[in-house]
């Protein structure tokens, strides 16, 4: 891939452009990466709202009807269901871990099979989190695609 900056006091606002031949999955990830930067969602934390980074969240996660969203640092909750926040992130790195869960692929750091198909996924601070069978296979295809 070639890249290249351009700087001048005449423009306004950064600007990317992509060329290439065709569209193809190393062209859709660049793309999605780039979208995910400007993304923000609220969140509420004692009685106050705050913007976060989509990219910030490591995952996200539906509890006694309530969506909670998970960063590094902090848990707000969302004033969004589970099932729309699933939708507006589906082309990014998010992917469902069970019926109650969304992970940002981006902060796995390890993934442990069960003897019964489940998956059980490390996240930061040692978080575990539990894919369930039904979503194991589209957690371990994503993982191919990022391998070399």
């Amino acid at each position: 891939m070639k890249l290249t900056i351009n700087t001048s006091d005449n423009f306004i606002e950064p600007e990317i452009i992509v060329n290439c031949r065709c569209i193809n999955e190393y062209i859709e990830k660049v793309i999605n990466s780039i979208k995910s930067l400007d993304m923000k969602i609220t969140g509420r934390k004692d009685g106050c709202e705050y913007i976060l980074e989509i990219a910030d969240i490591v995952y996200i996660e539906n509890t006694e009807k309530r969506t909670f969203l998970y960063t590094l640092s902090d848990t707000y909750e969302s004033p969004f269901r589970l099932y729309e926040l699933e939708v507006k992130l589906v082309s990014l790195d998010f992917l469902k871990a069970s019926r109650y869960c969304l992970v940002n692929m981006k902060y796995i750091k390890s993934i442990e099979m069960e003897l019964n198909s489940r998956l059980i996924i490390t996240m930061p601070r040692d978080i575990k989190l539990i894919v369930s069978r039904q979503y194991a296979s589209e957690i371990k295809q994503k993982l191919e695609s990022y391998h070399v």
